[in-house]
């Protein structure tokens, strides 16, 4: 044990050794934790190996260029499976170890059946969890409504499925209108499953307006349908509350999301037929609803028709015989009361002629003291007008003598006051005003009363008592 080495030295020992212990190929099984190419086109690698969740054994690994430009291809085409993180792989490999970057795999070969077995394995495994766990059937459960037009999206805006899909369904040949609401997610690659369980939880969270789910993906390389193997991923769509309609575009083998799906269609196009289908059978059962209650209608219509002309006529000989059945009775009432009229009006006008012959007597008796007593009163009255009229007669002599009185002061008195008042008009007479020396001015055939009436240059006239004079005003 008194040996010394360089690290150098012992890792050059521990090269020969693997050299010595591997001195061709080997195939190994192991998983694909990351996978990077760089520009050159080289693929480096690291391979590990779990027990449970435990990662129990780790190696890098690399396949050069012009390999693995022949392996990927080779891969995809045979597995359906893109050569990406994740998958489990049986692999042809030198051991090699370089002193400064230890041990590493230099991948020669890979078998791609393993893979698919592999790949079938954990297909089958995920189908009978979600089997074991009773959600397989869920989404399928769930009624869709009969008139699906509010559809949420999840796909690509630049995949050409989307556009195929939208462009069948709005215009489609029957006119019908559907609103539908992309929710973009990744189609391909790693981001595939957490895009779409993420754009599912978009949709939830307005679940209440949608009426379905469509998910579709529309051509594409085969090997990226692994994608839509996923657990987690067919575990959110077999608990959505909404019927999930897939249109992946494979039309070979059904994914794990196309057998929990509500319904599973081969293309995006036969996705947009599938809702444009379901409103046209709808479209078709009103029209046959229409028909119906129309021919309903019309037999109705017909047999009440005739049910009425039957009651009418029944009606008809029903009034016929109650109108001539009222005529007799009506006829015999009237011959009744005929007779009973009569009998009463012989009755009546013998009682009148009783009641007029007392009441003919009582007026004579009533007349004759009425008018001894009218008489009486007329001669009383006229006593008594006498003397009324004597005393107004009276009275009306003694007023008219002191009327007469009366009159006469005021007449006296009114015309003493009519002759000072002629005086007084006969003074302010304006001829008489101009005769005593005074005169009147005017403008314009008005009467001037101050001078601020009057400017310079203005003419005025002047009235005397015997004539008139124009003057003009020189100054102010």
């Amino acid at each position: 044990m008194n040996q010394r080495l360089t690290l150098s030295e012992l890792n050059q020992l521990i090269k020969n050794a693997l050299l010595d212990a591997f001195p061709g190929t080997v195939w190994v099984v192991a998983e694909v934790s990351e996978l990077k190419q760089n520009r050159s086109g080289h693929c480096y690698l690291e391979l590990i190996e779990k027990e449970g969740n435990t990662i129990s054994a780790r190696s890098r690994a690399t396949i050069w260029s012009y390999t693995y430009r022949m392996l990927k291809p080779y891969f995809e085409t045979t597995t359906g499976q893109l050569f990406t993180e994740g998958i489990k792989v049986l692999v042809q490999a030198t051991v090699e170890y370089h002193p400064a970057y230890g041990l590493s795999l230099n991948i020669k070969d890979i078998d791609p059946t393993y893979t698919v077995g592999d790949m079938a394995m954990q297909r089958k495994e995920i189908i009978n969890r979600l089997k074991a766990e009773g959600v397989f059937e869920m989404n399928k459960e769930l009624a869709l409504p009969l008139v699906p037009q509010k559809i949420a999206v999840i796909s690509s805006a630049t995949a050409a499925g989307f556009q195929d899909f939208m462009n069948q369904l709005e215009n489609n040949e029957y006119g019908f209108k559907f609103y539908t609401k992309l929710f973009e997610a990744y189609m391909q690659g790693a981001e595939t499953v957490p895009s779409i369980i993420n754009a599912l939880d978009r949709i939830f969270a307005h679940d209440d307006f949608f009426d379905a789910v469509a998910i579709i993906r529309g051509g594409g390389a085969t090997a990226d349908l692994s994608s839509f193997d996923d657990y987690d991923l067919a575990m959110n769509i077999t608990q959505f509350s909404l019927p999930v309609i897939t249109g992946i575009g494979h039309e070979k083998d059904d994914t794990i999301i196309d057998l929990v799906a509500h319904t599973r269609m081969k293309t995006p196009t036969a996705v947009a037929e599938f809702f444009v289908n379901g409103v046209e059978r709808y479209y078709e059962r009103l029209l046959e609803l229409e028909n119906g209650i129309v021919q309903l209608t019309r037999e109705t219509l017909d047999a009440k028709q005739e049910k009425l002309e039957r009651a009418a006529e029944a009606l008809k000989y029903s009034v016929a015989d109650f109108i001539n059945f009222r005529q007799q009775q009506l006829n015999k009432r009237s011959n009744e009361l005929q007779q009973n009229v009569s009998q009463f009006s012989f009755k009546k006008h013998n009682e009148l002629s009783k009641l007029k012959h007392s009441l003919d007597s009582g007026l004579s008796v009533w007349f004759v003291e009425e008018k001894n007593n009218i008489g009486k009163k007329q001669r009383i009255l006229r006593r008594v007008v006498g003397e009324a009229v004597f005393k107004e007669n009276a009275k009306v002599n003694h007023q008219q003598d002191l009327l007469a009185g009366r009159v006469r002061n005021v007449l006296a008195k009114e015309h003493d006051r009519i002759l000072i008042n002629e005086n007084s008009v006969r003074l302010l007479n304006p001829e008489n005003v101009l005769k005593r020396g005074f005169t009147v001015t005017l403008k314009d055939g008005k009467i001037i009363k101050s001078s601020k009436e009057v400017k310079v240059g203005e003419k005025l006239e002047t009235r005397f008592a015997d004539g008139t004079v124009e003057s003009k005003i020189i100054k102010k």
